[in-house]
C-alpha cells in the first residue's frame, strides 16, 4: 500500500496518509502507458496538411518543347514535380489521425501513471486553501510550501474555477478536476497534488487503515 505526504490548508505538514488501493494498486504497465500517450499525441494532430499533385496544378497541358533534337532533357509538362511551380510527388492529404483505445486500456494506463508517481513519492494529498478571489501569488506560495519542484499537476474535487484562474498564468502549474486527467497530464508533471476530498469517495468502500493518523491531524 502506498502512502502520500499530507498538508493542511495552511501549508503545515501532517502525517502521511494511505492512498486508496482501488486506484493505487501498485501496477505499473509501461507498455500500456506508451500506447496511450502515443494515441493521445496522435489525437492532438489536426491532419489539415495538404499539397497539390501534378494533376491538380493548373496549366502544363502543352509539351514545353519537342521530344528530340533540342539537346535538352525531354519534358512532358511544366507542372511535373521537378519544375518550379509544379505539383508535389506523393503530397500530404487531409485526413484524421485519431486513434481509439478500449476503456480498460486507458484505465490501466491512468492507474499505472499514478502508481509510478506514488512509487517515487511524488503524490501529495492536501486540503486546498479557501478563498474568495483568484490569487496567483497565494497559490504559488502554497505549492512552494509543499516542497513541490518542477511541473505540478493539481487535481481538485470537482471544478474549482478560482484555482484554475489562479494557475492559468503559471506555465509549471496545471489544474484539472480529479478523474479528468489523462496519462499524458500525469506523466507531464513531476508532482501530483490531489485534494483530499477527491480521494474520499474512492476510499469510502475500503477500511480506513489510517483513521488513527487522520484523527490526530484534525
Amino acid at each position: 500500500m502506498y502512502k502520500a505526504r499530507y498538508y493542511k490548508a495552511d501549508g503545515k505538514k501532517g502525517r502521511a496518509r494511505a492512498l486508496p488501493e482501488t486506484l493505487f494498486d501498485g501496477v505499473v504497465n509501461e507498455a500500456v502507458m506508451h500506447q496511450v500517450v502515443k494515441a493521445y499525441l496522435s489525437n492532438q494532430r489536426q491532419g489539415t496538411a495538404s499539397a497539390k499533385s501534378r494533376g491538380e496544378v493548373r496549366g502544363g497541358g502543352r509539351k514545353p518543347w519537342r521530344q528530340k533534337g533540342t539537346g535538352r532533357a525531354r519534358q512532358g509538362t511544366i507542372r511535373a514535380v521537378q519544375w518550379a511551380g509544379g505539383g508535389v510527388g506523393f503530397p500530404p492529404i487531409p485526413h484524421s489521425w485519431r486513434q481509439r483505445l478500449p476503456k480498460k486500456v486507458k484505465a490501466l494506463a491512468r492507474r499505472s501513471a499514478l502508481n509510478d508517481r506514488a512509487e517515487q513519492d511524488r503524490v501529495v494529498i492536501v486540503d486546498l486553501p479557501a478563498g474568495d478571489a483568484p490569487k496567483t501569488r497565494d497559490l504559488v506560495a502554497f505549492v512552494g510550501a509543499l516542497g513541490a519542484e518542477g511541473k505540478v499537476l493539481i487535481l481538485t474535487d470537482g471544478t474549482n474555477e478560482r484555482l484554475h484562474l489562479s494557475a492559468r498564468n503559471v506555465a509549471s502549474l496545471s489544474v484539472l478536476r480529479f478523474g479528468d486527467e489523462s496519462v499524458y497530464d500525469v506523466l507531464w508533471a513531476e508532482t501530483i497534488v490531489i485534494e483530499r476530498s477527491a480521494l474520499e469517495g474512492l476510499s469510502a468502500s475500503e477500511p480506513d487503515v489510517s483513521s488513527d493518523e487522520e484523527a490526530s491531524d484534525e
